[in-house]
């Protein structure tokens, strides 16, 4: 008995030890913010992250979806892929129209956890 609760003390604290330094950075971005402008197909986020829909033969859906509220983003020509937002709003009402167009958007790009978006979105004319 006394070993048994020995090695569940053990256990836990080698778990908190363990913890630690994702707790520390927990509310760190991973990358530092900075201005990009980035070239590429306005995408709805929910279809093309549930079975890859994009490109002109998506264009319909798309629209409708992003004009009803889905997430936006941008796939870039490198193949990186973006999470669109405004100035603290969604970009949805003035990016629907752009639904599998190419264009260019520029704002401040911020990540974490994997996640990429550009926030402060706006489309360069």
């Amino acid at each position: 008995m006394k070993r048994w609760l020995a090695l569940s003390v053990v256990a836990v604290v080698a778990v908190a030890f363990a913890l630690r330094p994702v707790c520390a950075e927990e509310g760190q971005k991973q990358e530092t913010s900075k201005e990009i402008t980035v070239k590429g197909e306005i995408l709805d986020m929910a279809c093309y992250l549930d079975h890859g829909a994009h490109g002109e033969k998506h264009a319909g859906c798309a629209e409708t979806c992003i004009a009803g509220g889905l997430p936006v983003g941008i796939k870039a020509e490198d193949g990186k892929t973006y999470l669109l937002v405004g100035e603290h709003k969604p970009l949805n009402k003035e990016l629907a129209e752009y639904a599998a167009k190419t264009v260019t958007i520029k704002g401040k790009l911020v990540s974490r956890d994997g996640i990429s978006m550009i926030e402060n979105a706006e489309i360069v004319k």
